[in-house]
């Protein structure tokens, strides 16, 4: 065992050595792979190599590394110079080839400068006339400057004459030019002779003469420019409609025009007529059509008076002044005139003077330089805009027709138009018409309340009755009503409806079709214009009509009959709002959009009047029964009953019946008006006599009762009972009417039969006899029959046994219902 040991240790110790080498040769091979790694990063980067080297210092093998890279290198090197004895031969020939290039360039430069040389030679004697030109040249404007000097003071003397001519006639444009020509061309030519001192001194004189005369022609144009400036803008606004395909007649009825004279030669200041300075009318209203705005008006005081001041280099002056007047004038035209909502002719020419204005100033604008330019105009342009949105929302919110709303649009449109044609923005404006359609819709609205009022005044509500085809025809085409079986039926023939849902459907199309109307030449698109056409009838729908309709059914004068033709009709109306959504899309071309157009509120507003209307029906049914109620004259101490019933009941049990059969006599009404209808109102009118007939028995004023009293009363709940088991509305065949009367049925059978044992003893139960009579409507009329009996036993002292016996259950029964109404449990009888 000792000798086995060390050689176990042995063994594991060469072990160890080789794990030891083995992990050493993977550590060498490692740092290698990492040394070829950088080599190979250093050869292919581009950038920054300073990851790199620090990598390189950082690593305990530098020797290795750069052992390796100076074989790496060495490898290159080998690499490079095998490169190059390959190419050698190469560079060899291109080297012979570029020495042989050179040669021949040499040999070209000879040429070139031996055909220089030649060159110069042969162009010697083509210098030297030219030299000789330029001095005959010379020579020659040293003798024309010796003509001018000499002929200098001729032409002076000349145009001085000239222009004392001039001043004498009073033309003093061409004086001006003169003027200008004189001082600034001829006098200083000569200047050094005696009598250009003379005239120096006369120009400034001449000048403010001249600046007077020009500035009166300036004020009299102002003056003629605001009295026909409406003239100029109809004649703009006119020729604006024509361009824009628009009427004309918009504006105004042709009238003679006029026509202002030719503009004066501006350097000679000559015209065909000097006197005439005003506009004159033109014979010829064909050429007069073909006439600009700008040719109705003489500009030339305005030229000319700019021109003087320009030349007096008092320019700045004018054109504050012009400016200052027009701003003037321009409020004026801004200015209404009054009671300008009461007529259009006033909105045309407030529209025309504003047009006049600033047509007359975008000439200026275009034929002048500086005397008013574009910012000039904007800026009175916006703050007239202002003024004039201002201007017209005032006057048409006090519009009332909406005719006269829409010949202002028109002209508004116009307006646009025109002025947009001269560059101005016309946003706000187009913005105002947006709200003159809500204006122009509002105003139409009221207008439509007189034209529904006045077709539910006219109308008899009845059926349509028609005798022929063409009366048939007629009403269709109307209406959209389409019945297969009237068709057929042969004449005569009645509508189910009355004269009004034609009518009112027809109205309501003429609103659409007025409102299309506002919106033409709006530039719109087809879906802004359905959109508002939709949500104007939607207000007319539900605003106008629905409170038309409401104010038709709550008249106190309709009868029954007129309530249930009212309500037949909204069953029609209710069903063409469907086709009125189709003619707006039909006519506002949106037939392609339907799927997203907004749906008209028609059909909900026509069911709720058709459901007022039916509310107005119970209501007027329930006031007709109370008129038969109130001749009820019970007599509740009567001694003995009639044997029949009472007559008041007798009546109205007729007129019910009388009623109900006029639903089912009617075919038309019966196909109209839902069944529902009918029997809710059967149904109302039973429950309304039965409360009265209860009513009746539980008055407070009723201090006393008989049993016969009540006997004549179980004839009258007899002969309801046999009313509604008639089946007065057909539907009503399983006794739902007979439960109208059933708490007095039972409150009756349990008084006439004294049945007090069973309602006491049954009382509480959900299925017991009498479960209907409630303890205190029981308490009630017990203390009026012991009230009754009370007042008997004074008359008659003595009572029979059977009489007291039932006075003492009277008494008994009443302590037991109190006690029922108190809580207390019912004792067994």
């Amino acid at each position: 065992m000792a000798e086995a040991t060390p050689k176990k240790h042995q063994t594991e110790h060469w072990k160890r050595l080789d794990s030891v080498q083995d992990a050493e040769s993977l550590r060498q091979e490692s740092v290698n792979a990492k040394h070829h790694h950088l080599i190979t990063e250093i050869e292919t980067s581009d950038g920054p190599l300073a990851t790199t080297l620090r990598a390189v210092y950082d690593d305990d093998e530098l020797n290795k590394f750069e052992h390796l890279l100076d074989s790496t290198i060495k490898s290159h090197d080998r690499e490079i110079e095998r490169m190059c004895n390959y190419h050698y031969q190469g560079f060899i020939d291109s080297v012979r080839e570029l020495l042989q290039v050179s040669t021949d360039a040499a040999h070209l430069r000879g040429e070139i400068d031996a055909t220089n040389t030649a060159l110069q030679v042969s162009c010697e004697p083509l210098m030297a006339k030219g030299d000789h030109l330029v001095r005959c040249r010379r020579v020659q404007k040293n003798i024309a400057s010796a003509i001018e000097q000499l002929s200098l003071c001729l032409p002076v003397l000349e145009m001085y004459g000239k222009l004392q001519d001039q001043m004498k006639d009073k033309r003093f444009y061409p004086a001006l030019k003169t003027l200008e020509q004189l001082e600034h061309t001829y006098l200083p030519r000569v200047s050094t002779h005696w009598f250009s001192e003379t005239m120096t001194e006369a120009i400034p004189q001449l000048r403010n003469r001249i600046k007077e005369a020009s500035m009166i022609d300036l004020k009299d144009f102002l003056e003629n420019i605001r009295k026909h400036s409406a003239k100029i803008g109809e004649v703009a606004m006119r020729h604006a409609a024509e361009q824009n395909n628009m009427d004309p007649s918009i504006v105004k009825k042709k009238v003679k025009k006029r026509k202002a004279p030719a503009p004066p030669n501006p350097f000679t200041g000559e015209r065909e007529d000097e006197a005439s300075q005003d506009l004159h009318v033109s014979d010829n209203e064909e050429e007069e059509e073909e006439l600009s705005a700008q040719d109705l008006i003489d500009f030339s005081p305005v030229y000319r008076c700019l021109h003087i001041y320009t030349v007096l280099s008092d320019r700045e002056n004018f054109e504050t002044y012009y400016r200052k007047q027009r701003r003037k004038q321009a409020r004026l035209s801004l200015q209404p005139p009054p009671n300008m909502h009461d007529s259009i002719d006033s909105y045309k020419k407030y529209f025309h003077d504003i047009v006049g204005f600033f047509v007359v100033e975008d000439h200026i604008l275009s034929t002048t330089q500086g005397l008013v330019n574009r910012a000039y105009m904007d800026e009175l342009w916006e703050t007239s805009v202002s003024k004039i949105v201002a201007v017209l929302r005032t006057n048409s919110a006090q519009c009332k027709e909406g005719s006269m709303m829409l010949e202002i649009k028109k002209l508004i449109v116009l307006f646009c138009h025109t002025l947009k044609g001269y560059g101005f923005s016309v946003g706000h404006l187009l913005e105002l018409l947006l709200e003159l359609r809500d204006q122009y819709s509002d105003t139409l609205t009221r207008q439509w309340v007189g034209v529904f009022n006045g077709i539910f005044v006219e109308d008899n509500y009845t059926p349509i009755y028609i005798e022929n085809e063409a009366e048939f025809i007629s009403v269709i085409t109307q209406f959209p009503f389409q019945d297969e079986e009237l068709q057929q039926a042969p004449f005569p023939k009645r509508f189910p409806f009355s004269e009004f849902v034609p009518n009112v459907y027809n109205q309501v199309k003429e609103y659409i079709n007025a409102c299309l109307k506002f919106s033409a030449d709006l530039h719109l698109s087809h879906t802004e214009i359905d959109d508002m056409i939709r949500k104007s009838t939607n207000l007319l729908l539900t605003r106008t009509l629905s409170g038309c309709l409401s104010s038709l059914i709550k008249r106190p004068n309709l009868s029954l009959l007129q309530l249930i033709q009212i309500s037949i009709n909204m069953n029609y109306l209710e069903k063409s709002c469907t086709h009125l959504e189709e003619y707006i899309s039909s006519i506002t071309g949106a037939e392609k959009d339907s799927v997203h157009a907004a749906r008209l509120h028609g059909t909900s507003m026509f069911k709720d009047a058709r459901s007022e209307a039916e509310d107005y029906i119970y209501r007027k049914l329930n006031q007709k029964i109370d008129e038969f109620l109130d001749l009820a004259a019970y007599t509740w101490s009567q001694s003995e009953p009639s044997g029949n019933p009472s007559g008041y009941l007798m009546d109205l049990v007729a007129f019910l019946q009388s009623i109900f059969m006029s639903f089912t006599n009617l075919p038309a009404m019966v196909m109209c008006v839902p069944e529902k209808v009918a029997k809710t109102a059967c149904m109302s009118a039973c429950k309304h006599i039965a409360q009265s007939l209860m009513d009746f028995l539980l008055d407070n004023n009723v201090q006393l009762m008989t049993p016969h009293a009540l006997q004549q009363f179980n004839l009258d709940i007899t002969q309801c009972e046999e009313f509604a088991a008639s089946e007065p509305v057909p539907g009503f065949n399983d006794g739902t009417l007979q439960l109208a009367f059933a708490d007095l049925r039972q409150l009756m059978d349990l008084f006439l039969k004294d049945d007090w044992s069973t309602y006491l003893n049954e009382y509480g139960n959900p299925k017991a006899k009498y479960s209907r009579v409630q303890p205190h409507v029981a308490i009630s009329i017990m203390e009026k029959l012991s009230n009754s009996e009370k007042k008997k036993t004074k008359v008659f002292a003595s009572l029979k046994k059977n009489e007291r016996d039932k006075k003492k259950l009277q008494e008994l029964v009443l302590k037991q219902l109190k006690g029922l109404v108190n809580g207390q449990p019912a004792a067994q009888s």
